[in-house]
Protein backbone atom coordinates (compact mmCIF):
# COMPACT_ATOMS: atom_id res chain seq x y z
CA UNK A 1 0.00 0.00 0.00
CA UNK A 2 1.29 3.45 -0.95
CA UNK A 3 2.48 5.50 2.02
CA UNK A 4 2.03 9.26 1.67
CA UNK A 5 4.03 11.79 3.67
CA UNK A 6 1.64 13.57 6.06
CA UNK A 7 0.83 17.19 5.25
CA UNK A 8 2.73 19.41 7.67
CA UNK A 9 0.83 21.61 10.11
CA UNK A 10 2.53 24.71 8.69
CA UNK A 11 1.37 23.94 5.16
CA UNK A 12 -2.14 23.08 6.30
CA UNK A 13 -2.39 26.29 8.32
CA UNK A 14 -1.36 28.38 5.34
CA UNK A 15 -3.72 26.61 2.94
CA UNK A 16 -6.62 27.11 5.33
CA UNK A 17 -6.23 30.89 5.30
CA UNK A 18 -8.70 33.10 3.47
CA UNK A 19 -6.12 34.27 0.96
CA UNK A 20 -6.09 37.86 -0.22
CA UNK A 21 -3.61 39.95 -2.15
CA UNK A 22 -0.40 41.06 -0.44
CA UNK A 23 0.11 44.79 -0.96
CA UNK A 24 2.17 47.40 0.84
CA UNK A 25 3.48 44.95 3.39
CA UNK A 26 0.19 43.36 4.44
CA UNK A 27 -2.73 41.24 3.33
CA UNK A 28 -5.17 43.36 1.29
CA UNK A 29 -8.77 42.33 0.85
CA UNK A 30 -9.96 42.40 -2.74
CA UNK A 31 -12.38 45.13 -3.75
CA UNK A 32 -14.39 42.45 -5.55
CA UNK A 33 -16.07 39.28 -4.38
CA UNK A 34 -14.58 36.88 -6.93
CA UNK A 35 -12.74 33.81 -5.67
CA UNK A 36 -10.73 31.19 -7.57
CA UNK A 37 -10.48 27.63 -6.28
CA UNK A 38 -7.03 26.06 -6.02
CA UNK A 39 -6.79 22.32 -6.68
CA UNK A 40 -4.38 19.59 -5.67
CA UNK A 41 -3.41 18.04 -9.04
CA UNK A 42 -2.82 14.66 -7.44
CA UNK A 43 -6.41 14.36 -6.21
CA UNK A 44 -8.41 16.90 -8.18
CA UNK A 45 -9.77 18.26 -4.90
CA UNK A 46 -9.97 21.89 -3.79
CA UNK A 47 -7.34 22.73 -1.20
CA UNK A 48 -7.67 26.50 -0.97
CA UNK A 49 -8.93 29.59 -2.79
CA UNK A 50 -7.56 32.98 -3.77
CA UNK A 51 -8.89 36.43 -4.56
CA UNK A 52 -9.68 37.30 -8.16
CA UNK A 53 -8.12 40.73 -8.71
CA UNK A 54 -10.16 43.68 -9.89
CA UNK A 55 -8.83 46.73 -11.71
CA UNK A 56 -8.94 48.59 -8.41
CA UNK A 57 -6.82 45.89 -6.75
CA UNK A 58 -4.21 46.12 -9.50
CA UNK A 59 -4.21 49.93 -9.33
CA UNK A 60 -3.65 49.80 -5.57
CA UNK A 61 -0.76 47.35 -5.90
CA UNK A 62 0.90 49.39 -8.63
CA UNK A 63 0.48 52.58 -6.59
CA UNK A 64 2.06 50.91 -3.57
CA UNK A 65 5.01 49.76 -5.67
CA UNK A 66 5.40 53.25 -7.15
CA UNK A 67 5.36 54.90 -3.73
CA UNK A 68 7.97 52.43 -2.46
CA UNK A 69 10.17 53.04 -5.50
CA UNK A 70 10.14 56.78 -4.88
CA UNK A 71 10.69 56.38 -1.14
CA UNK A 72 14.18 57.16 0.11
CA UNK A 73 14.24 54.02 2.29
CA UNK A 74 14.46 51.82 -0.80
CA UNK A 75 15.70 54.20 -3.48
CA UNK A 76 18.72 55.37 -1.48
CA UNK A 77 19.44 52.12 0.35
CA UNK A 78 23.21 51.49 0.20
CA UNK A 79 23.98 48.65 -2.22
CA UNK A 80 25.67 46.56 0.47
CA UNK A 81 22.56 46.83 2.63
CA UNK A 82 20.39 45.70 -0.26
CA UNK A 83 22.77 42.77 -0.81
CA UNK A 84 22.52 41.82 2.86
CA UNK A 85 18.73 42.02 2.68
CA UNK A 86 18.60 39.63 -0.28
CA UNK A 87 20.99 37.25 1.49
CA UNK A 88 18.88 37.37 4.66
CA UNK A 89 15.78 36.62 2.62
CA UNK A 90 17.54 33.59 1.10
CA UNK A 91 18.35 32.34 4.60
CA UNK A 92 14.72 32.71 5.69
CA UNK A 93 13.50 30.84 2.61
CA UNK A 94 15.91 28.02 3.40
CA UNK A 95 14.64 27.90 7.00
CA UNK A 96 11.14 27.41 5.56
CA UNK A 97 12.26 24.94 2.88
CA UNK A 98 10.16 22.03 4.16
CA UNK A 99 7.02 24.16 4.29
CA UNK A 100 7.59 25.66 0.84
CA UNK A 101 8.31 22.23 -0.65
CA UNK A 102 5.10 20.83 0.80
CA UNK A 103 3.11 23.75 -0.61
CA UNK A 104 4.65 23.18 -4.05
CA UNK A 105 3.63 19.53 -3.93
CA UNK A 106 0.05 20.27 -2.91
CA UNK A 107 -0.39 23.28 -5.18
CA UNK A 108 1.45 22.18 -8.32
CA UNK A 109 1.86 18.41 -8.09
CA UNK A 110 5.64 18.36 -7.65
CA UNK A 111 7.11 15.10 -6.34
CA UNK A 112 8.27 15.79 -2.79
CA UNK A 113 11.53 13.98 -3.47
CA UNK A 114 12.36 16.77 -5.95
CA UNK A 115 10.48 19.81 -4.64
CA UNK A 116 12.90 20.69 -1.85
CA UNK A 117 16.29 19.96 -3.48
CA UNK A 118 15.29 21.31 -6.90
CA UNK A 119 12.54 23.92 -6.67
CA UNK A 120 13.06 25.39 -3.20
CA UNK A 121 16.84 25.32 -3.08
CA UNK A 122 17.10 26.71 -6.62
CA UNK A 123 14.94 29.63 -5.49
CA UNK A 124 17.15 30.15 -2.46
CA UNK A 125 20.11 30.11 -4.82
CA UNK A 126 18.59 32.85 -6.98
CA UNK A 127 18.48 35.31 -4.08
CA UNK A 128 21.98 34.38 -2.91
CA UNK A 129 23.34 34.78 -6.43
CA UNK A 130 21.78 38.19 -7.02
CA UNK A 131 22.69 39.35 -3.52
CA UNK A 132 26.23 39.16 -4.87
CA UNK A 133 25.31 41.48 -7.75
CA UNK A 134 23.53 44.16 -5.73
CA UNK A 135 26.70 46.06 -4.78
CA UNK A 136 28.43 45.55 -8.14
CA UNK A 137 26.17 47.65 -10.33
CA UNK A 138 28.14 50.44 -11.95
CA UNK A 139 28.52 52.54 -15.05
CA UNK A 140 31.61 53.50 -17.05
CA UNK A 141 33.73 56.52 -17.81
CA UNK A 142 34.27 57.41 -21.47
CA UNK A 143 36.90 59.20 -23.48
CA UNK A 144 35.21 61.29 -26.17
CA UNK A 145 36.15 63.31 -29.26
CA UNK A 146 34.25 66.35 -28.01
CA UNK A 147 36.21 69.62 -27.97
CA UNK A 148 37.29 71.01 -24.62
CA UNK A 149 37.80 69.40 -21.26
CA UNK A 150 34.97 66.98 -20.44
CA UNK A 151 34.15 64.26 -18.02
CA UNK A 152 31.67 61.75 -19.48
CA UNK A 153 30.25 58.78 -17.62
CA UNK A 154 27.25 56.50 -17.43
CA UNK A 155 25.00 55.55 -14.54
CA UNK A 156 23.01 52.33 -14.14
CA UNK A 157 19.62 52.99 -12.59
CA UNK A 158 16.64 50.76 -11.80
CA UNK A 159 13.91 50.74 -14.44
CA UNK A 160 11.18 51.38 -11.87
CA UNK A 161 8.07 49.35 -11.12
CA UNK A 162 8.22 45.85 -12.57
CA UNK A 163 5.27 43.52 -13.21
CA UNK A 164 6.40 39.91 -12.90
CA UNK A 165 3.99 37.40 -14.43
CA UNK A 166 5.04 33.81 -13.78
CA UNK A 167 3.75 30.41 -14.99
CA UNK A 168 2.45 27.36 -13.17
CA UNK A 169 5.13 24.81 -14.04
CA UNK A 170 7.81 26.21 -11.68
CA UNK A 171 5.99 28.69 -9.42
CA UNK A 172 8.80 29.22 -6.92
CA UNK A 173 11.74 29.07 -9.31
CA UNK A 174 10.19 31.43 -11.84
CA UNK A 175 9.27 33.90 -9.11
CA UNK A 176 12.86 33.82 -7.86
CA UNK A 177 14.22 34.14 -11.41
CA UNK A 178 12.45 37.49 -11.75
CA UNK A 179 12.24 38.82 -8.21
CA UNK A 180 15.91 38.37 -7.31
CA UNK A 181 17.43 40.47 -10.14
CA UNK A 182 14.62 43.04 -9.97
CA UNK A 183 15.17 43.62 -6.26
CA UNK A 184 18.95 43.56 -6.63
CA UNK A 185 18.66 46.28 -9.27
CA UNK A 186 16.54 48.43 -6.97
CA UNK A 187 13.18 47.99 -8.69
CA UNK A 188 9.90 47.44 -6.87
CA UNK A 189 7.64 44.63 -7.95
CA UNK A 190 4.10 43.41 -8.44
CA UNK A 191 4.14 39.62 -8.78
CA UNK A 192 1.19 37.89 -10.49
CA UNK A 193 1.35 34.11 -10.05
CA UNK A 194 -0.55 31.70 -12.26
CA UNK A 195 -4.08 31.10 -10.99
CA UNK A 196 -3.36 27.34 -10.92
CA UNK A 197 -0.37 27.67 -8.57
CA UNK A 198 -0.63 30.89 -6.53
CA UNK A 199 0.04 29.64 -3.01
CA UNK A 200 3.81 29.87 -2.69
CA UNK A 201 3.89 33.39 -4.17
CA UNK A 202 1.74 34.61 -1.27
CA UNK A 203 4.00 32.83 1.22
CA UNK A 204 7.06 34.39 -0.45
CA UNK A 205 5.56 37.82 0.13
CA UNK A 206 4.97 37.14 3.82
CA UNK A 207 8.53 35.94 4.25
CA UNK A 208 9.85 39.02 2.43
CA UNK A 209 8.09 41.11 5.07
CA UNK A 210 9.80 39.01 7.74
CA UNK A 211 13.17 39.57 6.06
CA UNK A 212 12.73 43.34 6.33
CA UNK A 213 11.96 44.54 2.82
CA UNK A 214 10.27 47.94 3.00
CA UNK A 215 6.51 47.94 2.55
CA UNK A 216 5.44 48.13 -1.09
CA UNK A 217 8.70 46.80 -2.52
CA UNK A 218 7.26 43.32 -3.09
CA UNK A 219 3.53 43.02 -3.76
CA UNK A 220 1.40 40.09 -4.96
CA UNK A 221 -1.93 40.20 -6.75
CA UNK A 222 -3.74 37.00 -7.63
CA UNK A 223 -6.20 36.34 -10.41
CA UNK A 224 -6.56 35.08 -13.94
CA UNK A 225 -3.95 35.87 -16.55
CA UNK A 226 -6.59 37.16 -18.97
CA UNK A 227 -7.72 39.74 -16.38
CA UNK A 228 -5.13 40.52 -13.70
CA UNK A 229 -2.20 39.71 -15.99
CA UNK A 230 -3.62 41.81 -18.80
CA UNK A 231 -4.28 44.71 -16.43
CA UNK A 232 -0.64 44.73 -15.35
CA UNK A 233 0.69 44.41 -18.90
CA UNK A 234 -1.18 47.49 -20.07
CA UNK A 235 -1.00 49.50 -16.83
CA UNK A 236 0.56 52.97 -17.33
CA UNK A 237 2.12 52.77 -13.86
CA UNK A 238 4.23 49.76 -14.82
CA UNK A 239 7.68 50.43 -16.31
CA UNK A 240 8.71 46.86 -17.04
CA UNK A 241 6.99 43.52 -17.67
CA UNK A 242 8.76 40.19 -17.31
CA UNK A 243 6.68 37.23 -18.45
CA UNK A 244 7.22 33.50 -18.75
CA UNK A 245 4.55 31.43 -20.46
CA UNK A 246 3.05 30.60 -23.82
CA UNK A 247 4.03 32.35 -27.04
CA UNK A 248 0.43 33.36 -27.70
CA UNK A 249 0.15 35.10 -24.33
CA UNK A 250 3.58 36.66 -24.80
CA UNK A 251 2.42 38.27 -28.01
CA UNK A 252 -0.65 39.65 -26.22
CA UNK A 253 1.55 41.10 -23.49
CA UNK A 254 3.86 42.72 -26.03
CA UNK A 255 0.83 44.29 -27.68
CA UNK A 256 -0.59 45.51 -24.36
CA UNK A 257 2.76 47.04 -23.37
CA UNK A 258 2.73 49.45 -26.32
CA UNK A 259 0.69 52.05 -24.46
CA UNK A 260 3.59 53.55 -22.51
CA UNK A 261 6.28 51.54 -24.34
CA UNK A 262 7.18 49.70 -21.17
CA UNK A 263 10.19 47.43 -21.39
CA UNK A 264 9.34 43.77 -21.94
CA UNK A 265 11.16 40.49 -21.36
CA UNK A 266 9.50 37.33 -22.66
CA UNK A 267 10.55 33.73 -22.05
CA UNK A 268 8.09 31.76 -24.15
CA UNK A 269 7.38 28.37 -25.65
CA UNK A 270 9.62 25.74 -27.09
CA UNK A 271 9.61 22.58 -29.17
CA UNK A 272 13.22 21.65 -28.59
CA UNK A 273 15.09 19.17 -30.78
CA UNK A 274 17.13 16.36 -29.25
CA UNK A 275 19.56 14.85 -31.76
CA UNK A 276 21.29 11.50 -31.22
CA UNK A 277 24.10 10.59 -33.59
CA UNK A 278 25.16 6.96 -34.19
CA UNK A 279 28.39 7.34 -32.17
CA UNK A 280 26.59 8.59 -29.06
CA UNK A 281 27.06 6.86 -25.71
CA UNK A 282 23.63 5.30 -25.51
CA UNK A 283 24.05 4.32 -21.86
CA UNK A 284 23.84 8.05 -21.19
CA UNK A 285 21.78 9.24 -24.14
CA UNK A 286 18.79 6.98 -23.51
CA UNK A 287 18.13 7.82 -19.83
CA UNK A 288 19.24 11.41 -20.42
CA UNK A 289 16.76 11.84 -23.25
CA UNK A 290 14.00 10.25 -21.21
CA UNK A 291 14.57 12.68 -18.35
CA UNK A 292 14.86 15.51 -20.87
CA UNK A 293 11.19 15.11 -21.76
CA UNK A 294 9.62 13.38 -18.76
CA UNK A 295 11.11 15.47 -15.93
CA UNK A 296 8.39 17.54 -14.23
CA UNK A 297 5.91 15.53 -16.29
CA UNK A 298 7.07 17.28 -19.43
CA UNK A 299 5.90 20.64 -18.12
CA UNK A 300 9.20 22.36 -18.93
CA UNK A 301 9.64 25.08 -21.54
CA UNK A 302 13.06 23.68 -22.50
CA UNK A 303 11.87 20.05 -22.60
CA UNK A 304 13.57 17.96 -25.30
CA UNK A 305 10.28 17.10 -26.95
CA UNK A 306 11.37 16.38 -30.56
CA UNK A 307 13.68 13.39 -30.82
CA UNK A 308 15.79 12.88 -33.95
CA UNK A 309 17.73 9.61 -33.98
CA UNK A 310 20.09 8.35 -36.65
CA UNK A 311 18.47 5.53 -38.60
CA UNK A 312 21.20 3.05 -37.56
CA UNK A 313 20.24 3.25 -33.88
CA UNK A 314 16.64 4.50 -34.03
CA UNK A 315 14.89 1.32 -32.88
CA UNK A 316 17.37 0.76 -30.04
CA UNK A 317 16.96 4.31 -28.76
CA UNK A 318 13.17 4.64 -28.86
CA UNK A 319 12.73 1.19 -27.34
CA UNK A 320 15.23 2.10 -24.63
CA UNK A 321 13.46 5.35 -23.78
CA UNK A 322 10.11 3.55 -23.68
CA UNK A 323 11.55 0.92 -21.34
CA UNK A 324 13.16 3.56 -19.11
CA UNK A 325 9.87 5.41 -18.82
CA UNK A 326 8.31 2.33 -17.26
CA UNK A 327 10.76 2.59 -14.33
CA UNK A 328 9.47 6.06 -13.40
CA UNK A 329 6.81 5.72 -10.71
CA UNK A 330 3.83 7.95 -11.43
CA UNK A 331 1.42 9.29 -8.86
CA UNK A 332 0.90 11.56 -5.86
CA UNK A 333 3.97 13.65 -5.10
CA UNK A 334 3.58 12.94 -1.37
CA UNK A 335 4.74 9.40 -2.14
CA UNK A 336 8.51 9.62 -1.70
CA UNK A 337 9.04 6.99 -4.40
CA UNK A 338 7.22 9.06 -7.02
CA UNK A 339 9.42 11.05 -9.38
CA UNK A 340 6.73 11.63 -11.99
CA UNK A 341 3.82 13.65 -10.65
CA UNK A 342 0.51 14.77 -12.15
CA UNK A 343 -0.11 17.45 -14.71
CA UNK A 344 -1.14 20.74 -13.16
CA UNK A 345 -4.85 20.71 -13.98
CA UNK A 346 -7.72 18.88 -15.59
CA UNK A 347 -7.46 21.40 -18.43
CA UNK A 348 -3.83 20.42 -19.05
CA UNK A 349 -4.65 16.71 -18.86
CA UNK A 350 -7.31 17.14 -21.54
CA UNK A 351 -4.87 19.17 -23.68
CA UNK A 352 -2.20 16.47 -23.58
CA UNK A 353 -4.74 13.71 -24.22
CA UNK A 354 -6.12 15.56 -27.22
CA UNK A 355 -2.65 15.99 -28.74
CA UNK A 356 -1.90 12.28 -28.42
CA UNK A 357 -5.22 11.48 -30.07
CA UNK A 358 -4.32 13.88 -32.88
CA UNK A 359 -1.01 12.06 -33.31
CA UNK A 360 -2.82 8.75 -33.70
CA UNK A 361 -5.10 10.26 -36.32
CA UNK A 362 -2.08 11.71 -38.14
CA UNK A 363 -0.68 8.20 -38.50
CA UNK A 364 1.95 8.19 -35.77
CA UNK A 365 2.57 5.14 -33.55
CA UNK A 366 2.13 5.38 -29.78
CA UNK A 367 4.95 3.14 -28.53
CA UNK A 368 4.21 3.52 -24.83
CA UNK A 369 1.89 5.48 -22.59
CA UNK A 370 -0.80 7.47 -24.32
CA UNK A 371 -3.30 7.27 -21.47
CA UNK A 372 -4.25 8.95 -18.22
CA UNK A 373 -3.15 7.11 -15.07
CA UNK A 374 -4.96 6.48 -11.80
CA UNK A 375 -8.47 6.89 -10.47
CA UNK A 376 -8.08 10.50 -9.33
CA UNK A 377 -6.02 13.54 -10.17
CA UNK A 378 -4.36 14.49 -13.43
CA UNK A 379 -1.58 11.95 -14.04
CA UNK A 380 -0.66 11.04 -17.61
CA UNK A 381 1.67 8.21 -18.53
CA UNK A 382 5.08 8.96 -20.05
CA UNK A 383 4.46 8.66 -23.77
CA UNK A 384 6.73 7.96 -26.75
CA UNK A 385 5.32 8.44 -30.25
CA UNK A 386 7.19 7.10 -33.27
CA UNK A 387 6.76 7.29 -37.03
CA UNK A 388 6.36 11.07 -36.92
CA UNK A 389 7.41 13.81 -39.31
CA UNK A 390 7.79 17.57 -39.14
CA UNK A 391 4.47 18.19 -40.87
CA UNK A 392 2.47 16.66 -38.04
CA UNK A 393 0.74 18.90 -35.52
CA UNK A 394 2.27 16.95 -32.64
CA UNK A 395 5.72 17.70 -34.05
CA UNK A 396 5.12 21.42 -34.52
CA UNK A 397 3.09 22.55 -31.51
CA UNK A 398 4.13 22.64 -27.88
CA UNK A 399 2.22 19.96 -26.00
CA UNK A 400 3.72 20.77 -22.58
CA UNK A 401 3.31 17.29 -21.24
CA UNK A 402 5.18 13.96 -21.06
CA UNK A 403 4.99 13.29 -24.79
CA UNK A 404 8.06 12.59 -26.93
CA UNK A 405 7.75 12.61 -30.73
CA UNK A 406 10.48 10.68 -32.54
CA UNK A 407 11.72 10.33 -36.10
CA UNK A 408 14.76 9.05 -37.99
CA UNK A 409 17.44 10.97 -39.86
CA UNK A 410 20.24 9.82 -42.15
CA UNK A 411 22.81 12.64 -42.32
CA UNK A 412 23.90 15.81 -40.56
CA UNK A 413 22.55 18.36 -43.02
CA UNK A 414 19.17 16.67 -42.95
CA UNK A 415 18.89 16.74 -39.16
CA UNK A 416 20.03 20.36 -38.93
CA UNK A 417 17.25 21.29 -41.35
CA UNK A 418 14.71 19.26 -39.37
CA UNK A 419 15.84 20.72 -36.04
CA UNK A 420 15.59 24.31 -37.29
CA UNK A 421 12.26 23.74 -39.00
CA UNK A 422 10.21 25.29 -36.20
CA UNK A 423 8.87 28.66 -35.10
CA UNK A 424 10.58 28.11 -31.76
CA UNK A 425 14.21 28.33 -30.74
CA UNK A 426 14.56 27.93 -27.00
CA UNK A 427 16.74 24.89 -26.35
CA UNK A 428 18.30 21.87 -28.05
CA UNK A 429 20.45 18.83 -27.33
CA UNK A 430 23.10 16.93 -29.26
CA UNK A 431 24.56 13.53 -28.38
CA UNK A 432 27.87 12.59 -30.02
CA UNK A 433 31.40 11.65 -28.99
CA UNK A 434 32.81 13.57 -31.97
CA UNK A 435 33.94 16.89 -30.45
CA UNK A 436 34.22 18.57 -33.84
CA UNK A 437 30.69 17.58 -34.80
CA UNK A 438 29.41 18.72 -31.40
CA UNK A 439 30.82 22.22 -31.85
CA UNK A 440 29.63 22.42 -35.44
CA UNK A 441 26.11 21.52 -34.33
CA UNK A 442 26.23 24.10 -31.56
CA UNK A 443 26.83 26.77 -34.20
CA UNK A 444 24.24 25.52 -36.68
CA UNK A 445 21.24 25.00 -34.40
CA UNK A 446 19.08 28.11 -34.05
CA UNK A 447 18.30 28.07 -30.35
CA UNK A 448 19.20 30.06 -27.27
CA UNK A 449 20.66 26.99 -25.59
CA UNK A 450 22.52 23.97 -26.90
CA UNK A 451 23.47 21.11 -24.59
CA UNK A 452 26.06 18.54 -25.57
CA UNK A 453 25.71 14.99 -24.24
CA UNK A 454 23.00 16.02 -21.81
CA UNK A 455 19.45 17.33 -22.00
CA UNK A 456 18.90 20.64 -20.32
CA UNK A 457 21.18 22.74 -18.20
CA UNK A 458 20.58 25.67 -15.89
CA UNK A 459 22.66 27.87 -13.64
CA UNK A 460 21.89 31.31 -12.23
CA UNK A 461 25.07 32.65 -13.84
CA UNK A 462 24.21 31.39 -17.34
CA UNK A 463 21.76 33.30 -19.59
CA UNK A 464 18.62 31.57 -20.79
CA UNK A 465 16.26 32.72 -23.50
CA UNK A 466 15.10 31.97 -26.99
CA UNK A 467 15.47 32.64 -30.68
CA UNK A 468 12.50 33.34 -32.94
CA UNK A 469 9.12 33.01 -31.22
CA UNK A 470 10.62 31.62 -28.05
CA UNK A 471 11.01 35.07 -26.59
CA UNK A 472 12.69 38.43 -26.16
CA UNK A 473 15.80 38.94 -24.06
CA UNK A 474 17.69 36.72 -21.65
CA UNK A 475 17.24 35.90 -17.99
CA UNK A 476 19.81 34.77 -15.40
CA UNK A 477 23.33 36.07 -14.97
CA UNK A 478 24.29 39.65 -15.69
CA UNK A 479 21.84 39.64 -18.61
CA UNK A 480 19.02 39.01 -16.14
CA UNK A 481 20.12 41.89 -13.95
CA UNK A 482 20.33 44.26 -16.91
CA UNK A 483 16.67 43.60 -17.68
CA UNK A 484 15.85 45.76 -14.67
CA UNK A 485 18.41 48.51 -15.26
CA UNK A 486 18.58 51.43 -17.63
CA UNK A 487 21.61 53.48 -18.65
CA UNK A 488 21.93 57.22 -18.19
CA UNK A 489 24.75 59.15 -19.94
CA UNK A 490 26.17 62.19 -18.16
CA UNK A 491 28.28 64.86 -19.90
CA UNK A 492 30.17 67.31 -17.67
CA UNK A 493 32.07 70.25 -19.16
CA UNK A 494 35.14 71.03 -17.09
CA UNK A 495 36.24 74.00 -19.15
Amino acid sequence: MTQLVPITSEAKTFLDKSHTHFVNGEAMKSSGKGRIDVYNPATGKVISSIADATQNDVDTAVSAARAAFENDEWRNMPPAQRANLLAKYADILEEHADELAMLEVLDGGKPLMLAKPVDVMATVGAFRYYAGWADKIHGQTHNTNMPGDNHVFTLKEPVGVAALIVPWNYPLVMAGMKLAPALAAGCTCVLKPAEDTPITALRLAELAKEAGFPDGVFNVVTGYGRTAGAMLAEHPGIDKVAFTGSTATGKAIADAARGNLKKVTLELGGKSPNIIFPDANLDKAIPGSAMGIFFNSGQVCTASSRLYVHEKIYDQVVEGIAEFSQTMKTGNGLDMEVMFGPLVSDRQLKRVSEYVDIGRKEGADVLCGGTAVGDEGYCYAPTVIGNTNNNMKISREEIFGPVLVAQKFSDTDEVVSLANDTEYGLSSAVWTQNITLAHQMAKRIKAGQVTINCCGGADWDVPIGGYKESGWGRENGEDGLNNYLQTKSVFVSLG
